[in-house]
């Protein structure tokens, strides 16, 4: 090597992020023996020199984890945020949090100034479109980042990407909808180019195949205002469709919203459910179906396997996909008498 070796490199040729190298240069008890003892292996092997005047200027910033997400508004991205920070809270670690309103320049930006400040590692719900500058950042800063929930880099032995089963969850929907007898089921919302949207249409759209059913689509925006719009849309366009599997939670209470404008009865003549499982979901009239993603167990999990990266040089693994489950209300199930 021609120049100086850095703690990037350390951790390259140690085989662990560069926030294990930090702790190892800190003696931090948290780092097991063999990873400290690996590490101070490579430093030995490329000569590396611990400059500790210049690592006290960063010490303040050292507990710090970013997290970026899309879209705060959104309440199910909200709920995963809020669980992420209070698990990172309690393992003594603070969180900065960043809202990017689906724009990916806005995300570069907030990304080049997190990594500026010194965060430890990053974990990012990112949005679409850019040209990956951001990730290309990371790279070289060796910070390491997670993708959650949607992704947009497919270099995941590098930023590896947990989500839930998104598939799975389509597949939920259309068996409990065609159970409950319904003959003609839409998928509404979602921008279909988008890989979140892909993968929650692909489970619908293989279930229904399955059971000998055509798909029908009708993509748009994730919000209620589109919800609401797409139930008038189905009452005038296919009044033969009797029942809709949502995108998300929005979507699936605007358009309940819809059908009671139009005076429809939904859970009888028409059966909904949604996607994400968010806590506003039982709370509406009627109470919404939803593909429940126990979205604050995810977050604390996330967390975890964070800081097992920081602290133990456990790398995620490349994909994650964790369990979902139909969470069945009113809007799309009649009880029986009793």
């Amino acid at each position: 090597m021609d120049r100086r070796p850095t703690i990037i490199d350390v951790a390259r040729e140690a085989g662990v992020s560069k926030s294990t190298v930090s702790l190892v240069l800190q003696n931090s008890p948290s780092v097991r023996a063999e990873t400290r003892a690996g590490v101070r292996a490579a430093m030995a092997r490329l000569g590396y020199v611990y400059n500790r005047s210049a690592a006290m200027m960063r010490s303040s910033s050292a507990g710090l984890i970013g997290l970026v997400i899309n879209d705060l508004r959104n309440p199910f991205f909200t709920e995963f945020a809020t669980s992420v920070q209070m698990a990172l809270s309690a393992r003594g670690f603070a969180t900065v949090v960043a809202n990017t309103a689906e724009s990916p320049e806005l995300q570069a930006q907030v990304i080049a100034a997190m990594i500026e400040h010194g965060v430890a590692a990053l974990i990012i719900s990112p949005a679409y479109g850019g040209d990956g500058a951001c990730f290309e950042a990371l790279l070289r800063a060796g910070v390491p980042a997670m993708q959650v929930l949607r992704k947009v880099d497919d270099r995941t032995g590098r930023f590896p990407f947990a989500a839930p089963d998104y598939v799975a969850g389509g597949r939920l929907a259309v068996r409990h909808l065609l159970a409950e007898g319904c003959r003609r089921i839409a998928f509404a919302g979602g921008v279909a180019e988008r890989g979140v949207t892909r993968e929650r249409m692909a489970g619908y759209i293989a279930e229904l195949a399955g059971a000998g059913h055509a798909p029908l689509l009708v993509p748009g925006r994730a919000t209620r205002a589109f919800g609401r719009e797409t139930a008038r849309f189905l009452l005038r366009e296919h009044p033969d469709v009797d029942g809709a599997i949502c995108f998300n939670d929005l979507v699936a209470l605007g358009m309940i919203a819809g059908f009671a404008e139009a005076g429809q009865a939904v859970g009888a003549a028409f059966r909904i459910v949604g996607f994400d499982g968010i806590e506003e979901s039982a709370q509406s009239y009627p109470a919404l179906t939803s593909v429940g993603c126990d979205i604050a167990a995810f977050g604390v999990r996330i967390a975890a396997t964070v800081l097992d990266w920081m602290q133990e040089g456990k790398a995620p693994p490349p994909e994650l996909r964790t369990p979902v489950e139909l969470l069945v209300r009113a809007s799309s199930h009649t009880p029986g008498p009793s």
